[in-house]
């Protein structure tokens, strides 16, 4: 089981800055791909942006330029450093988390894990 968990949210006026954590732990052999994704009222779940292990980057074109993304795999931890807010980045973000988890019998088990999600608020 691997398990994720935020920090960092919470409310900014236009223009600030967020800077948002979420470590992994459990039972994880590899992380190859982790990601931000974000869930505005009414709307569906989007992708913000994701880093690979080799540090392949992509980003949301609404981000671009004012979000970047960076990992620190000692610490298995992923970062979203937010600058530049506007109220429409408003929403619930998720961290994603993709790999290989250690299973029984030596296993290697492909796993995707959630975090509970972290509030951003932006006002204008």
């Amino acid at each position: 089981q691997v398990r994720l968990v935020e920090s960092g949210g919470g409310s900014v006026q236009a223009g600030g800055s967020l800077r948002l954590s979420c470590e992994a732990s459990g039972s994880i052999f590899t992380i190859n791909v982790m990601g931000w994704y974000r869930q505005a009222p009414g709307k569906q779940r989007e992708l913000v942006a994701t880093i690979t292990g080799e540090a392949s980057i992509n980003y949301a074109d609404s981000v671009k330029g004012r979000f970047t993304i960076s990992r620190d795999n000692a610490e298995r931890t992923v970062y979203l450093q937010m600058n530049s807010l506007k109220p429409e980045d408003t929403a619930i973000y998720y961290c994603n988390v993709a790999g290989l988890s250690n299973g029984s019998f030596g296993l290697r088990l492909p796993y995707t894990s959630w975090g509970q999600g972290t509030q951003v608020i932006v006002s204008s």
